[in-house]
């Protein structure tokens, strides 16, 4: 665990820790949040950004920051994604309560913000024994589709919503935004990566709706309630949210979802729904078809794009590990190597595009 107890403030030190344990402890302070020493542990999966459970005198609060800087532009933006939550809350979306919001980088480096603690269950390398009977396994990747269709339904044309983003042109962004981000993300030279760009932008789909789009919408970043039945309890991880196409998320959290007899991707990251029970990528999608009746012919093309972006920010984990920035990380860095070629060779083949040029 990387913490000082000091009252060094972050900015000061040549390698400022993720937590500053005095720091934080004035900012609780600072909001009412407890008293006396604090207790924390790291929680989540993140390989980017860092979730820690802090507890202070038997309360509980969640505190969620980025990556040690320097960041890419536009990216780990705590502050705009705590401020998504806030007003999707009041649109009935299951989100955490955010608790407050440090813009202040001195403390940690980096603005954070801390959000309740919530009793609930996340689903990845292991199934809740609540969840584990057979309809259990249904309702739970029902319960998937289910929220992200009502996420999509939220209109966007009105109120804070609508200035969250311009959903025109999303596509077309998305694109240019990535293709722009592998050259400041890698260091190695892989073809692939301008050849799909290429595909995607001459062959871009009209977008039939504007909603929400999450960006990250899978499993592993959704809290279930702690008993059955499976009900979604919050939808974690705002940061890449924003107005745009509705099927990029569905895009996105099909081509990555774990199913047997599929070749795996790095970005599986709740295998258990390999095991019976659970829906297909087939199953999901027409289950989103029959709650948004979208036309999904083109869902091929947002696949694609889901694992071509998924591929270039995996690539950015793979470079900061290649550089020692993430002396902890002993499995999912060093196995991008291998990982992101995989990602861009999938996407082709959801483009029908092969074979992958490798140099």
């Amino acid at each position: 665990m990387e913490v000082v107890a000091s009252w060094d403030r972050a900015g000061h030190l040549e390698s400022p820790p993720l937590l500053v344990v005095d720091a934080a402890t004035a900012f609780l302070d600072t909001h009412g949040v407890g008293r006396g020493p604090l207790a924390w542990q790291r929680i989540g999966d993140g390989h980017s950004n860092v979730t820690y459970l802090i507890e202070r005198g038997g309360e509980f609060v969640v505190l969620r920051r980025g990556p040690r800087p320097p960041l890419p532009k536009s990216t780990h933006d705590m502050v705009r994604e705590a401020r998504i939550q806030k007003i999707l809350h009041g649109h009935g979306v299951p989100v955490p309560e955010i608790v407050a919001v440090c813009e202040d980088e001195s403390l940690l480096g980096v603005p954070f913000y801390l959000m309740g603690r919530l009793d609930g269950t996340v689903v990845t390398t292991t199934i809740p024994a609540h969840l584990s009977p057979i309809e259990q396994r249904r309702a739970t990747s029902e319960a998937v589709i289910d929220a992200l269709a009502s996420l999509h339904s939220i209109d966007v044309t009105r109120g804070e919503l609508a200035s969250l983003g311009s959903p025109d042109g999303y596509l077309r962004r998305q694109v240019e935004r990535f293709r722009g981000l592998w050259e400041v993300n890698t260091t190695r030279n892989l073809p692939a990566v301008e050849w799909i760009a290429d595909w995607l932008a001459r062959n871009l789909p009209a977008s039939q709706a504007a909603s929400v789009v999450h960006g990250d919408y899978r499993m592993g970043n959704l809290m279930f309630a702690p008993q059955a039945p499976a009900k979604v309890l919050a939808i974690l991880d705002w940061e890449m949210a924003t107005l745009g196409d509705p099927l990029a998320d569905l895009g996105y959290v099909t081509a990555t979802y774990s199913e047997a007899g599929i070749l795996t991707t790095p970005l599986e990251l709740t295998p258990v729904t390999q095991a019976p029970g659970y829906l297909t990528r087939h199953q999901l999608t027409e289950r989103y078809r029959s709650r948004t009746g979208l036309d999904l012919t083109p869902l091929p093309w947002y696949q694609t794009l889901a694992l071509w972006k998924a591929a270039i920010f995996c690539e950015a984990i793979y470079t900061r590990w290649r550089r020692g920035e993430r002396p902890n990380d002993t499995v999912f860095g060093p196995s991008l190597e291998t990982g992101v070629p995989r990602l861009l060779e999938m996407a082709a083949q959801h483009a029908g595009l092969t074979p992958v040029p490798r140099r």
